[in-house]
């Protein structure tokens, strides 16, 4: 597992939305964010989220120019340090943060890992959850993730 997990915003207010905060921890033991993402997320943030600012502005505001200025700051902080992973759902961002040769996850490869490590049974009870906020998923990315952890679709 990578050293340093730094989220954006969206993830951290996808899981708040779906009341499983709590399951970042359990995977992560810690988050690294910005306090630029930490102001976007608009709450306190739990003790074991760690706000930590970018050295390097002038590579972060280039990377706004492509990104928004939370997901510019996660990914200027991640190139700044060594053994991360970017949990990131824009797919700008992500394609950016890849070309970049930074490791990324978003929020279907966080519930994965959740089941992987036996820390949820399911995965399709978060995915019903999910789909009930503003999380756009396609059905056969649904049906992939859902036989990937070896669970069916009610049809």
């Amino acid at each position: 597992m990578p050293k340093i997990v730094i989220s954006d915003t969206s993830i951290l207010i996808l899981f708040r939305k779906i009341q499983k905060f709590d399951l970042l921890k359990s995977i992560y033991t810690e988050l690294t964010t910005t306090p630029e993402i930490a102001e976007e997320f608009g709450e306190e943030l739990p003790g074991w989220v760690k706000i930590q600012s970018v050295s390097n502005k002038k590579y972060q505001v280039f990377l706004e120019t492509q990104v928004d200025l939370g997901e510019a700051s996660a990914i200027a902080l991640a190139k700044e340090l060594e053994d991360t992973l970017l949990l990131l759902d824009d797919l700008k961002a992500r394609e950016l943060a890849k070309q970049l040769n930074l490791k990324v996850t978003g929020t279907l490869g966080i519930i994965h890992k959740a089941k992987q490590l036996g820390i949820i049974d399911k995965v399709k009870p978060l995915i019903d959850k999910l789909l009930e906020t503003n999380f756009r998923i396609s059905n056969l990315v649904i049906e992939e993730m859902l036989k990937l952890n070896n669970e069916k679709a009610k049809h």
